[in-house]
């Protein structure tokens, strides 16, 4: 044990910094863990301990941001330190990663210490990774949801029956919650949509909303806002609602993985949190989505509906295409001006129009708001008549932002590339990964501005010389790139069309 100042790092991390001669006191190496105890005030974190040779002296403690959250330090407190054990759940981490089954009591521990930050990046990401594959039975799975659950905030509305819908993603351009959450909200339902932002895709719900409206929120103003106007689009990272997913999904990042187990206690979590009694759940299947066969989807499908049944939810899935995007937009603002367009009235593109009405219309069958097999008809009929757009007026309103605004008002990047068809034919194939990949390149989702428009989509035909997608960039560097990663990737096929020529004149239309 050894008494060292407080050194204040404003820093978005989380774990502390010692001198490496104050580290052999202690009897600490990096990795380790130790104790900070306010004496005065019997408050104390644990956090894992990186040292150094120059960056601090000898007596002080370099407190990151994250663990300084709870132990408040000022510059120069005088902290009691000494060495910590190693949490127990670093064992059942290694329990999983060699193939075991967690109980509910192990897995309580590791989302615990995941929440309240006492495992490393290094430990989160063997837990995620030891999940993804050994894989999580559906045991294990609801042990994982309930932890997630009951180690953040809920939601308790007075009125029922409260709805929800997710989509589990991998196709490009799935603004549908846009469209879907003002349609039931419009219907007379309170519908709390707690969104993502975009892990490996060109934009999530949150990204977008976020043009729109302020998306961080409090679960109590969540709660609040609903009551008010029968539904919100807000960013479920700032609620503590289920916050182990948001902290696990920052180490999915890098990896690009998407566990099944996860997956499924991510969403449920995140819909059981919310209060919710009916859930939709939108499974895309396709060659380049995250389900790549219909018999997948249903076996997903099914998880689902039976993880809703031991959560006391009732759940259903659509199995939706997902061979090519959603819409002819990809990226945030095209997206949103995409959404806009159809909530103003537009009944183009139909894919987007199609799939959104879908959607809400099986919540509202499943709420009793329209007669089985009525619900598109019904949902269609909101859009309309126009009160899914106010009620979308109303919901940009009580998060903060303009509900004058117009889908002209949003627009995309202003450095720009079409791509033409080098042939006369038909888009005989898009890869929506690539398409995907492409935009992200092109600065998506953090560039506003940055995606791709499609003018072109599969089965379309096209004439030589024609734009088949367009590339556009908030900078002109980002573009540059974007344009040889389409190159290499050849996201769309025209009948007929060469794989590559060199020098390859087909990529030489103008920047502008």
């Amino acid at each position: 044990m050894v008494k060292l100042k407080a050194k204040i790092l404003d820093i978005d991390y989380r774990g502390v910094i010692i001198n490496r001669s104050d580290a052999r006191k202690i009897g600490v190496l990096d990795g380790d863990r130790i104790q900070i105890i306010d004496e005065s005030t019997g408050v104390f974190v644990q956090a894992f301990v990186s040292t150094t040779e120059k960056m601090l002296g000898t007596g002080e403690v370099g407190i990151y941001h994250l663990t300084n959250k709870r132990l408040n330090a000022k510059e120069g407190d005088v902290y009691e330190v000494r060495f910590a054990d190693r949490p127990t759940s670093i064992e059942y981490i290694r329990k999983k990663m060699d193939g075991g089954k967690l109980t509910a009591d192990e897995t309580n521990a590791i989302v615990t210490d995941i929440v309240d930050d006492i495992l490393s990046p290094g430990e989160i990401t063997a837990y995620i990774t030891g999940s993804y594959i050994q894989g999580l039975d559906l045991d294990e799975v609801e042990y994982l949801t309930r932890s997630m659950v009951s180690t953040g905030e809920r939601l308790n509305f007075t009125s029922h029956p409260i709805v929800d819908k997710h989509s589990i993603g991998g196709v490009p351009g799935n603004k549908i919650s846009l469209l879907v959450v003002p349609i039931i909200a419009a219907a007379g339902l309170k519908i709390p949509k707690t969104s993502s932002r975009a892990i490996t895709g060109a934009g999530g719900t949150a990204d977008l909303m976020e043009i729109l409206a302020p998306v961080t929120f409090s679960a109590e103003e969540v709660q609040k806002m609903t009551e008010k106007a029968g539904g919100v689009i807000v960013w479920g990272g700032a609620t503590n609602i289920a916050p182990a997913d948001d902290k696990i999904i920052i180490y999915e990042y890098p990896l690009k993985i998407d566990a099944r187990g996860q997956m499924l206690a991510s969403v449920m979590a995140k819909k059981y949190a919310a209060g919710a009694d009916l859930v939709v759940i939108d499974i895309p299947v396709g060659q380049h989505a995250k389900v790549t066969t219909v018999e997948e989807g249903r076996k997903l499908a099914r998880e689902f509906i039976d993880l809703g049944d031991r959560l006391g939810m009732k759940v259903e899935c659509a199995i939706t295409y997902g061979e090519s995007p959603i819409g002819h937009a990809i990226g945030v603002n095209l997206e949103v001006r995409e959404a806009l367009l159809i909530l103003e009235g537009a009944e183009v593109p139909g894919s987007l129009l199609q799939k959104s009405i879908s959607i809400a219309g099986m919540a509202l069958e499943m709420s009793g708001k329209a007669q089985n097999g009525e619900g598109a008809n019904v949902a269609h009929e909101l859009l309309k008549n126009g009160k899914a757009l106010e009620k979308m007026k109303q919901i940009i309103e009580i998060q903060g932002g303009d509900p004058k605004v117009k889908a002209d008002d949003i627009t995309p990047g202003k450095h720009s590339f079409d791509v033409n068809a080098p042939e006369t034919g038909y888009v005989v194939e898009m890869n929506n990964r690539a398409l995907i990949t492409i935009a992200r390149t092109a600065g998506a989702p953090h560039d506003e501005g940055a995606g791709i428009y499609l003018h072109k989509k599969k089965g379309q035909h096209v004439r030589k010389g024609e734009p088949i997608f367009t590339i556009y960039a908030d900078r002109e560097w980002r573009l540059e790139k974007s344009i040889e990663t389409a190159r290499q990737l050849m996201p769309l096929i025209v009948e007929g069309m060469l794989i590559d020529r060199i020098p390859s004149g087909y990529w030489r239309t103008e920047v502008r």
